[in-house]
């Protein structure tokens, strides 16, 4: 990993500023852009093209969610990790719904955030580990409420497989923990997504949040 551009969007000028420090020192990482509005990170992002964009999700203009959304579909390549207060499992399924691939608390922003980035770059996605008793806590009024998707069509090494693409590890990653090769790892991820309709990232992640995979981590 080798010069990798980040831009920040957040409205309060201190934060940007801390974060702008902690990611300069990294020797892999620089900020190239900075916007205080969600107007202001939608036009930047797409004619900076940043291969990450860390975006607060109350500003004024535009919304976090909403500057996703656009990116999503102007500006695909650029990946988005939420930077929020709020820990509210809403907020964190809006994001990811909207293309998101990274959800970080600002109270623990600092090394998690990092950890997040080199996270995504990586091809994976991130939620911050406080969020785990909110959703541990969201699943457990689901259980009681309505029923879980089924997962009886997946066979035991496809579940197994697309409960840790779910809760971030790469192929790679899943080949060593399995002890077979990545190709392997794609086939029963391809398969047991298409047994179950999911068509997106965002749909994987709601689905391990109703069969309580990332509560698992």
């Amino acid at each position: 990993m080798s010069d990798l551009r980040v831009m920040l969007a957040d409205d309060h000028g201190v934060m940007r500023a801390g974060l702008k420090l902690l990611i300069d020192s990294q020797p892999e990482m620089t900020v190239v852009g900075e916007a205080g509005d969600g107007l202001q990170a939608w036009e930047q992002a797409q004619v900076l093209q940043p291969d990450i964009l860390v975006v607060d999700i109350s500003m004024p203009g535009l919304s976090g969610t909403e500057v996703t959304t656009r990116l999503k579909a102007t500006t695909p390549a650029v990946k988005v990790i939420a930077l929020s207060v709020h820990e509210e499992l809403s907020y964190v399924r809006a994001l990811m719904e909207a293309g998101a691939h990274g959800y970080v608390l600002k109270r623990s922003a600092g090394e998690v955030l990092i950890e997040a980035i080199r996270a995504v770059v990586a091809g994976g996605q991130y939620l911050d580990s406080s969020l785990t008793p909110t959703i541990a806590q969201h699943l457990g009024r689901r259980r009681a409420t309505s029923a879980e998707i089924p997962a009886s069509s997946l066979s035991e090494r496809e579940a197994e497989v697309l409960r840790l693409v779910a809760q971030g590890y790469l192929s790679k990653e899943i080949a060593s923990q399995l002890g077979i090769n990545s190709k392997t790892v794609d086939t029963y991820r391809l398969r047991a997504m298409e047994k179950l309709g999911l068509s997106s990232r965002a749909a994987l992640v709601r689905y391990a949040l109703q069969q309580g995979w990332l509560a698992e981590m």
